[in-house]
């Protein structure tokens, strides 16, 4: 599985537990970090840990293992460290405050449809 089908199973477990306004950068010449990061956000903090542990679950099921799982008990940003891909979930409040979007802003946008990743 490369980066870009990770970043669509990522982007999926996000759709499928109503993750918000999901955004995916493709960070691959902006940054050595990751060559994606997803960013979304639930509406409280229940949503919240159930997109990061939906992310988790399809990691793993798919023999991805999780570098890093960070902010789940407060659930306000939720960080899943998949290595090529990382996955901000944050609470809607803290989405605004943060706007990473704007922070990576020179990053392009990655459709995120089922169409675009062939699905």
């Amino acid at each position: 599985m490369d980066s870009k089908q990770l970043a669509q199973l990522a982007v999926k477990a996000c759709d499928e537990k109503r993750g918000e306004d999901i955004v995916l950068l493709d960070m691959q010449q902006v940054s050595l970090v990751s060559d994606y990061f997803l960013i979304c956000h639930g509406n409280n903090e229940r949503q919240v840990q159930a997109i990061a542990k939906e992310v988790q679950e399809k990691a793993e099921e798919n023999e991805r293992i999780v570098k890093r799982l960070e902010g789940f008990e407060q659930a306000r940003w939720v960080l899943v460290d998949l290595g090529d891909v990382v996955c901000h979930i944050f609470h809607k409040d803290e989405r605004q405050y943060y706007n990473l979007e704007r922070l990576w802003g020179d990053a392009p946008l990655v459709e995120t449809s089922s169409e675009s990743f062939g699905g």
